[in-house]
Formats: structure tokens, sequence, C-alpha cells
């Protein structure tokens, strides 16, 4: 049983730091000199008072703080980011532990630490509000803006590989898609900064995808490229000699769940497998020829879901994730995400329930997300 209620996790364009959903544009500087004057306040009520009129000033569209546009002398600030850390400062029962938070505010501002494998400040960590960290993910609508597009039937919504990508790439990484089908990954990853290159084994899916990455912006001026081929045989050392690489750094798949959907005629194709056993082993043929190219230590996730056979739940999931495994990869997170609607179960939901009763199993309302981290 879980202990606690799941948490809804914010849409794409909800926002989830508050103050009419826009990110503040602070001029660093002066909000650096203004929290260093912090630290000379004799009281803590005069402090308080200080913090108070500083928020306000933060918080005016019209202030001197507040700049148009992110620049090198902005910093970009969620408003429920910055109301939170002085709000800590002000409740602060002693000056001795205001001028703690004062500094490790400062620190936030001044100073950038990372890990290996992402650009997420760690000192300003609290700013990531819109980064998932929970191993359940309610999102009740997928991200349509842009080119994004749930046309294609499959697709995956848009906040996974914006989540994958933000959490394991750097700018500039490369991310391959194996499956890429109308280019989600792709497009999640141009928006980000980092190079991508989706296999698509339908010639005009892969023409589809490249019109909608070709409609999106392209700010840094990465490579966005749909390559049609076989995931499970495709030479990457040689496609990436292509751009000047030898590897990745992230690779994402989102594969057919076996049968449920049938997407072309071609064997190739992981939905006309004979078998589940057919079907894991293509699995299998697609993470080794695709591991030749990930970095050491880097990560790979597999979108993927169950299904029933003849009114058996065949646990295709943990099948796959079992599959992954077995070929030395370290298994970090498993994610449930929960879907709503499908596309072969739209406006059919009162039917659903109804087979569900009768046939006393349950409707499917979740995926897995399994991240997979590759060993050195």
């Amino acid at each position: 049983m879980l202990n606690e209620m799941p948490m809804d996790l914010p849409d794409a364009d909800d926002d989830a730091s508050g103050a009419n959903g826009e990110i503040l544009h602070i001029y660093t500087l002066l909000l650096v000199e203004a929290t260093q004057q912090l630290r000379d306040v004799a009281s803590m009520d005069i402090l308080r008072n200080e913090v108070f009129e500083l928020k306000q000033h933060l918080l005016d569209p019209d202030s001197h703080f507040q700049g148009v546009a992110e620049t090198d002398e902005t910093t970009p600030f969620p408003p429920d980011y910055l109301c939170d850390e002085l709000d800590q400062i002000s409740a602060s029962q002693s000056l001795e532990r205001a001028r703690y938070y004062i500094e490790r505010f400062l620190k936030s501002i001044t100073e950038v630490r990372t890990n290996a494998v992402n650009d997420i400040n760690l000192n300003s960590w609290k700013k990531y509000d819109d980064i998932y960290t929970d191993s359940l993910w309610v999102i009740d609508r997928r991200d349509s803006s842009g080119v994004h597009t749930a046309g294609y039937w499959g697709n995956f919504i848009p906040q996974i590989p914006s989540q994958m990508i933000r959490r394991y790439t750097k700018h500039g990484d490369w991310v391959i898609d194996t499956f890429a089908g109308s280019g989600t990954t792709l497009i999640e990853a141009q928006r980000w900064g980092r190079h991508s290159i989706g296999v698509e084994l339908q010639p005009n899916i892969a023409d589809h995808a490249r019109a909608l990455i070709a409609a999106e912006p392209n700010e840094d001026g990465v490579t966005s490229d749909i390559v049609n081929g076989d995931c499970t045989t495709i030479n990457y050392p040689k496609l990436l000699e292509q751009y000047q690489q030898s590897s990745a750094q992230l690779v994402i798949m989102h594969p057919p769940y076996f049968d449920i959907i049938k997407f072309s005629d071609d064997a190739r194709d992981l939905s006309n497998a004979s078998s589940v056993e057919h079907f894991l082993a293509m699995i299998g043929q697609a993470v080794d020829n695709v591991t030749t190219v990930l970095d050491p230590k880097r990560y790979l996730v597999i979108v993927i879901g169950d299904k029933y056979v003849k009114g058996e739940w065949i646990p295709l999931g943990f099948q796959t994730m079992n599959e992954i495994v077995q070929r030395g990869f370290l298994l970090k997170s498993i994610v449930v995400k929960n879907f709503e609607t499908t596309t072969g179960k739209r406006h059919q939901r009162e039917l659903w329930k109804y087979r569900a009763l009768v046939g006393g199993f349950y409707v499917f309302k979740h995926e897995y997300i399994f991240v997979f981290q590759k060993r050195p």
C-alpha cells in the first residue's frame, strides 16, 4: 500500500512557479548587492522589514531589478523560488541562522555546481520545480505546444523525453531515439539545445517527422536528423561518423508494445513479432546495437507498457526490463506514468468498464519508464 497519495505533476503549459505563470529575469548584480546588504543588518526586526521590501521590489514588473528577457546580465527565477528563499530568511529565529540562509541564497545566485550528466545547478536545486523526481507521474494532458501533435498512433507525450533530456544530458550532448516515430524526442532535444538522431523504419513517417522538426525553432543550431532504417541492424558508428561524432550520451526507446498497435506490414516492425519471445529478442537486438555508441555511465531510457492475451495479463514491461538488465545495464529507476485515454479506447470508457467487470480484469491506465545506466 502506498504511504502517501500521489501528487499531480504540473502540465507542460501550467506554471509550477506561480506569479501569473511568468519567470522573472532579475539583474544578477543588483540581486547580489541587495542580498549582501542583508548580512549587515543588526536585528531580526529590521532584517524582516528589509527582506519584505526586497521581495516587493523583485516582484514589481516596473522595478529596476527586472529585465525584459534573459541576458548575460540577468538570471531567470521562478517567483515562488525567490519568495520561498527570502521567506526562509525572514522566518529565522536568530540573526545567526538568518545569515546562514543569506549565504546559501547568495551561493545559489553566484556559483554553479553541476554533475557529470546534466546542467542542473545543484546550488539552486529548489528552482527546478518542473523537473520530476518521484516515481509516479500523474499527467493530465500532453504538451501540445509548438509542432507537437497527437495525430500519430502510439507516440508518447513530450513531457517524457523532455524530462529525460534535462535529467541525463548537458547542452550540446547527443541523443539517439531508436524508434523516432513522429519525432517527439528530436523536437524536445532541439528545444533544449541537444543534438539528436532518430531512426524510423517507415519512410513516410520519417518524412512526416522531418517536416515537423524543420518547423520547430532551432535557436541553438543543433543537429536534428531522422534516418530511415531498422534500429536493430543500422550501423550506428558509421551513422554518427557522418556528424563527426563517435558516441551518444542518451538513448531513448519507445518501441511498439508488441502487437497492440500494428504500425506497418514490415516484418522488421516489432509490432509484427510472431510472439512475445520474438518481440523481446528484437528489443534485445535493438539494445545491443545502440549500446555500441552509448558512452559508459550514460543512460538508456525505454518506455513500454503491458498487454493482455486471451484474458491473461502479460507483463511486457518487466519482461523488457529483464531483457535489458541481462545485457549488463544497471537499473536506476522504474517510473509508473498514468494515461487517461488511448486512441483505441477513446469514447469507449463505459464499454471498457463493462468488459472489465465481465472479464474480471483491470483496464490499463499506466505504462513504465525504465531508466538504465550503462556500466563502465
